[in-house]
């Protein structure tokens, strides 16, 4: 059977500069939405990356069209061409970097940043090209104004684009940030088990588990240690004997993964 996808919490539940979803293991993923001011400064970034493309290509096109039109009596699709060339680049740059980048642009990198679907999953490239497209209608009259004002209004800071595309921005956080509220017994094991392999949202999981267990239900508390150990196990390296139990492995492998990355 087929695993849900995660869910965004109830209206009720989420706030202006917060966005939770709960995953199918029931535990709850935060991300704080990204505001007004760091979304235009990484389209100022981004801006300006373009406009420096801009200007190098603008001066190939100049001494490309002043021999094209020496030599071609009809213009008309010499400037067509070109103008289809600009568009596609400003529109594309965002799209394709989106679609590449996971949702990233790299003004939006540099400002830790990132675009997602509003259950946590990343957005498909269609969806990267759709929400793009409507900065046409976004940046009307001028200045991205009809942005700025759905934005604005937007109780998760959307506009246009991210209502089409079901998509929201939300600002990252390194694992250095996130502090354990659970603490590991203390072991003298010196067994590595392969916790680097996680991705950053299975090493949220495990953590989000950990910190909530206590207040779990004694049968939820063991189905979810359960579930989501099976999950991970696979991308691990465990001996063949002597395996903690699920629970306790979870535990190893969030040291496991604090103590390799180099912080506690």
């Amino acid at each position: 059977m087929s695993t849900p996808p995660p869910s965004p919490a109830p209206p009720s539940a989420t706030y202006a500069d917060k966005l939770t979803i709960e995953t199918p293991e029931q535990t709850a993923l935060e991300f704080a939405i990204a505001g007004i001011g760091s979304r235009f400064l990484a389209l100022a970034l981004d801006t300006l990356i373009q406009m420096s493309v801009f200007a190098i290509v603008g001066i190939g096109s100049v001494t490309l069209a002043a021999t094209l039109f020496a030599h071609t009596p009809d213009s008309m699709w010499v400037m067509a061409s070109m103008l289809l060339a600009m568009f596609s680049l400003y529109y594309g740059y965002f799209a394709a970097f989106e679609a590449l980048w996971n949702g990233q642009t790299p003004g939006k990198r540099l400002l830790r940043i990132r675009v997602i679907k509003d259950t946590g999953r990343p957005m498909t490239p269609s969806e990267s090209v759709g929400r793009n497209l409507m900065r046409i209608v976004d940046q009307l009259p001028f200045m991205y104004g009809v942005g700025i004002v759905s934005v604005a209004l937007s109780r998760q800071n959307k506009r246009l684009g991210d209502f089409v595309a079901g998509t929201i921005v939300v600002h990252e956080r390194e694992l250095q940030d996130v502090r354990p509220l659970w603490h590991a017994p203390q072991s003298s094991s010196t067994a590595r088990y392969g916790a680097d392999r996680l991705s950053a949202d299975e090493f949220a999981l495990v953590e989000t588990f950990l910190n909530r267990r206590n207040s779990l239900a004694p049968e939820v508390r063991y189905r979810m240690g359960d579930e989501i150990a099976r999950r991970i196990k696979p991308r691990l390296s465990l001996p063949p004997e002597n395996v903690p139990s699920n629970e306790r492995l979870l535990e190893v492998i969030a040291a496991e993964r604090r103590s390799t990355a180099g912080y506690i």
